[in-house]
């Protein structure tokens, strides 16, 4: 699913407020940490991630390998920070409405 720059722009406005749940430290990215990603993903649809000091990935390397192996998209990088996005099956959430 490609996002347009609307939808991207109203992402980031909502990605501004939100705090890391995701750390990215020295093991780069595990199977485990995909795991909890898609769990985060399946239960927020939006969430931003933080890439550590002892990994070997920068910031935009990190939100390109874990987007394509959540099937998610980026929305923004900004220093060690990302914020990913992705549509949740799930109807019990509060769904992201993308204009």
């Amino acid at each position: 699913m490609a996002l347009s720059g609307k939808n991207i722009r109203q992402l980031r406005s909502l990605a501004h407020h939100l705090n890391p749940i995701i750390h990215i430290g020295k093991s780069d990215i595990t199977d485990s940490l995909v795991k909890e990603t898609e769990a985060a993903l399946e239960a927020r649809e939006l969430i931003k991630c933080a890439v550590q000091d002892g990994s070997t990935l920068e910031a935009r390397e990190a939100a390109n390998l874990l987007a394509e192996r959540t099937n998610a998209e980026v929305v923004q990088v900004i220093g060690h920070r990302f914020a990913i996005y992705r549509e949740s099956s799930r109807d019990d959430i509060d769904k992201i409405v993308l204009q």
